[in-house]
């Protein structure tokens, strides 16, 4: 039987930032948008996604008088990684053999 997988982290976008932390453990928001292609308004809405579920931690300062936004994993996020990756890996531990 196939284990649910987390809807938070099935996000193609979510899934990107987070797997991107899960190296890092910090990112700045240009660095993310670089690392994922994404736009601004999108990356900040899956942002605050990440941010609600407690998945990532975000600080948002200033740096030279310019904007500077932080996300960092949460131990709750890095949990909710390291669940969904075993979860999936049983997708491909399953017998498929073609009878």
């Amino acid at each position: 039987m196939f284990k649910s997988l987390d809807p938070i982290l099935l996000s193609q976008l979510r899934l990107a930032i987070m797997s991107h932390l899960i190296v890092v453990r910090e990112a700045d928001f240009n660095a993310l948008k670089d690392q994922t292609g994404a736009t601004a308004g999108n990356l900040s809405v899956q942002i605050s996604k990440l941010q609600e579920a407690g998945y990532i931690e975000v600080e948002k300062t200033y740096k030279n008088n310019y904007p500077l936004t932080v996300c960092k994993l949460s131990p709750r996020g890095i949990a909710a990684f390291e669940a969904f990756y075993n979860d999936l890996k049983t997708y491909f531990d399953q017998d498929f053999s073609i009878k």
